[in-house]
């Protein structure tokens, strides 16, 4: 297996020191993933950290060409069925996530149970509150929206989510539960880009083998 990387940026750097730290096969990176050779394209694993204009300009190419792709990239959840429909046709393995981070995803599956347990009990509203490094692109993130859908998709309610974009925060995500005598409350929060980073990698390994398109968390949980 080979690995490419799709945007050389923070997270693509870091992508890139865990794949040759590991001694994986890397062929590259690219800015300007359409001007790849498809012959090369045909051997790799591609990782996206791009933005969100860039994936939705580029993921036909993605598709395509590549052996498989890892899509770490967010803020494209409105063209989600296109893009899985367009995966599926080509017959391209796709690894997505809001959140790549296996502490993220032990994360969603415990806000799942609580959420649930919660909604059967009544008597707790949900919030969010999400914060981000002031370079992020997206508010909210992909993750506080999965974390939302998740609650919402349990307890039956509307959550706003509360952004906060300052200073160099990689990433922390609360979830509360506010009842009349008490309060719950959930947070995960990420000391650096780096568990992001090697949770893509390991997705990249997982298309090994692969068909069809799936989200990282539910691979993750089986």
């Amino acid at each position: 297996m080979k690995i490419y990387i799709s945007g050389y940026g923070k997270m693509g750097r870091m992508v890139e020191s865990i794949v040759l730290s590991r001694g994986i096969g890397y062929a590259g990176w690219s800015e300007a993933v359409t001007e790849t050779d498809p012959a090369l394209a045909d051997e790799c694993v591609c990782i996206d950290f791009t933005t969100p204009a860039a994936f939705r300009a580029n993921y036909r190419f993605l598709a395509e060409n590549f052996k498989a792709v890892v899509v770490g990239t967010t803020g494209w959840a409105d063209i989600r069925d296109e893009v899985v429909a367009y995966f599926e046709k080509c017959g391209t393995p796709m690894i997505w996530a809001s959140n790549f981070s296996v502490g993220v995803n032990v994360f969603f599956a415990v806000t799942d149970h609580i959420s649930k347990l919660l909604g059967r009990m009544g008597g707790y509203s949900p919030y969010m509150v999400e914060m981000h490094h002031c370079h992020k692109l997206d508010a909210p993130s992909g993750t506080a929206k999965t974390l939302v859908d998740i609650v919402d998709a349990n307890m039956g309610t509307d959550t706003d989510i509360q952004s906060v974009r300052c200073g160099e925060i990689p990433g922390i995500h609360t979830v509360g539960f506010e009842g009349l005598n008490d309060r719950i409350t959930l947070t995960h929060e990420a000391f650096s880009r780096e568990g992001f980073a090697a949770g893509a990698v390991e997705a990249a390994l997982m298309t090994e083998g692969l068909s069809g398109v799936h989200e990282f968390k539910e691979l993750l949980m089986k």
